[in-house]
């Protein structure tokens, strides 16, 4: 397929053609033979593979113009009533599950606090009975459930799913998470099928999730998530960018010495001085709760800067000057075109404390055409990205050949 997954025309097999339709990149019949240069009753024999599986449907507008000349051509869709996706964002103290279409819109939804120290037996166990409720809330089929995706407070192996010596996710580091959340999925729902789970760091999945509804063409794209912890996810050519073994972005544990009290300031992974242990949510909770202000987390602090509380704000904007100076070497390294804010701190104090130093330390051409901005999914960013991460791995041209292959189409 020209410009496409596979070489050579003949090659294009219905999930190449499928992943055109999708894009947007071709959408009749016509333009499906000139892009790929396969036949007419080449490209009619795959496309009712893609038919008959329910994946693919003839559009109800108007009939377009055809590249290839003759009949105007009717428009082909990708069909997104076919499946649902279920996705659940897990924080250190709070879940959020939700059912998604096809195309990332949320149907149902459900938060309720839940301590990822429990442990992922426990943990996953609730999320699948979390599951269990939305799909009897919404009367969805769970066989109509194609796929699940979690986001999760840690950096992970994306070709096993696994957590990787996660600093805030006590007894985790190794475990089967996908195995576990299958189970717990079909014990809490009754699916008759197996279905495959996927697992992504949080801020790699709420970076994909805004990136994809509302940067679509932005092509270097990075989201700093500042909560309990401090991590950071990034978005290239509209992928993930993961690193070797899904440790990338974890900016939480870069030292940061300069910082006022660092060398006293013991982060969760055992070193002094990490920037999640002088800037973070948790960081901010401890300095309010020594200076007499009830704050244990994260989220309190939210609470007390949406009241406006001084001393909150100004803990907030120092916090936001302290990453403001480690996101300035992020810059310079990925000159990103937009740079997110996100979590719990991400609020006018701290994002104007990030643009005192990174504007101050970053060179300009660096930040000549930066849009520094904060979440506009909010709390739905992670589920968003979860369920497009379902979908992307299994609408990719090669899982298609072999789901339909299995489906006996």
């Amino acid at each position: 397929m020209k410009n496409g997954s596979r070489s050579g025309t003949d090659r294009a097999g219905a999930g190449d053609l499928l992943h055109l339709v999708r894009s947007g990149r071709a959408t009749t019949r016509g333009a499906l033979q000139q892009v790929t240069g396969l036949s007419r009753a080449t490209v009619g024999q795959r496309l009712d593979r893609l038919f008959r599986a329910g994946w693919l449907r003839e559009g109800s507008g108007n009939p377009v113009a055809s590249p290839l000349g003759g009949r105007p051509s009717v428009r082909l869709e990708f069909d997104d009533a076919h499946a649902v996706v279920l996705a659940a964002d897990l924080e250190t103290r709070h879940a959020r599950t939700a059912l998604l279409t096809l195309t990332g819109e949320v149907v149902a939804e459900r938060g309720w606090p839940l301590r990822v120290d429990e442990g992922p037996d426990k943990v996953l166990d609730e999320l699948g009975a979390g599951f269990g409720e939305l799909l009897r809330a919404s009367g969805r089929d769970p066989d109509a459930v194609c796929g699940i995706g979690l986001a999760v407070p840690g950096p992970v192996d994306s070709e096993t799913g696994r957590v990787v010596q996660p600093p805030i996710m006590p007894g985790w580091d190794g475990y089967d998470i996908r195995g576990r959340l299958r189970r717990a999925f079909t014990e809490h729902t009754g699916a008759t099928a197996p279905v495959p789970v996927y697992v992504d760091n949080d801020a790699n999945l709420m970076a994909y999730g805004e990136q994809r509804a509302h940067y679509p063409d932005c092509s270097a794209f990075a989201l700093v998530k500042v909560s309990t912890g401090i991590g950071a996810g990034v978005v290239v050519d509209g992928s993930v960018y993961r690193g070797i073994d899904g440790g990338a972005g974890d900016i939480g544990h870069i030292r940061v010495p300069g910082a006022p009290g660092s060398a006293a300031a013991l982060c969760k992974c055992g070193a002094y001085g990490c920037l999640a242990a002088v800037a973070s949510g948790r960081a901010v909770a401890a300095r309010l709760a020594a200076a007499g202000v009830p704050a244990a987390s994260g989220s309190d602090v939210r609470e007390l800067l949406a009241a406006g509380h001084p001393e909150a704000v100004g803990l907030a904007r120092e916090a936001g000057r302290q990453v403001g100076d480690v996101l300035a070497t992020v810059v310079t390294l990925l000159n990103p075109g937009v740079l997110m804010i996100a979590g719990d701190l991400a609020g006018t104090p701290f994002l104007t404390g990030v643009r005192e130093l990174l504007y101050q330390r970053a060179l300009p051409r660096s930040t000549a055409h930066l849009e520094i901005v904060t979440s506009l999914l909010g709390e739905r960013a992670g589920l968003v990205g979860a369920g497009a991460l379902v979908v992307e791995q299994l609408y990719a041209p090669e899982r298609v050949e072999a789901r339909l292959a299995a489906l006996g189409f």
